[in-house]
């Protein structure tokens, strides 16, 4: 069976964080994840084809989305990719297509919960700091808006985390059982 996991949550929501703090779990009971994250892959293209208006980051963003899910077609089965990105973004079929090609039988999630307060703040604090290819601090007011209405894919077992809090045991045991390897 070709698992993955989707951490999902609007921009500046704590998914790398989250992510960062499930790998080394995830590495004590023998499961081999891979760390695939849409921003990387995105600003690596920033440096090759150059940054441009939001129409150009939206068309990078969807062609680094399908560069992570060609990539783990090629996957050997043991390997648990484990993929940081605001799912959201696009349609639905969108990941579901993704998921198909990739060979993905099971989905666990893990859903980067976030105040819409919360999640401005921290994407103006960040701002300064990120490759210019990303929306500048201004994006702040439109991600409080989407952080209201946000929702998980729900294409498999939800795990909620709380990401104004450290990451849990309860979620690592949570995650750990849905994977079938509590």
């Amino acid at each position: 069976m070709r698992r993955a996991i989707l951490l999902n949550g609007v921009p500046a929501s704590g998914k790398s964080t989250v992510g960062a703090a499930l790998l080394p779990v995830l590495a004590a009971h023998g499961i081999a994840a891979v760390p695939l994250a849409l921003d990387i892959v995105k600003e690596g293209l920033f440096a090759e084809l150059g940054t441009g208006d939001r129409a150009h980051n939206r068309m990078l963003g969807r062609a680094s989305y399908r560069a992570i899910f060609d990539s783990i077609a090629g996957f050997p089965d043991a390997l648990l990719p484990v993929v940081d990105a605001w799912h959201g973004f696009q349609p639905r079929g969108v990941l579901e297509g993704h998921l198909a090609r990739a060979r993905i039988d099971q989905v666990v999630e893990i859903w980067c919960a976030v105040p819409p307060a919360t999640a401005a703040a921290r994407y103006r604090a960040r701002a300064a700091g990120r490759h210019a290819g990303h929306l500048p601090a201004s994006y702040a007011e439109e991600l409080f808006e989407l952080a209201q209405t946000a929702r998980p894919m729900a294409l498999g077992p939800v795990i909620t985390v709380d990401t104004e809090a450290p990451l849990g045991p309860d979620a690592c045991d949570g995650l750990l059982a849905a994977l079938g390897a509590a």
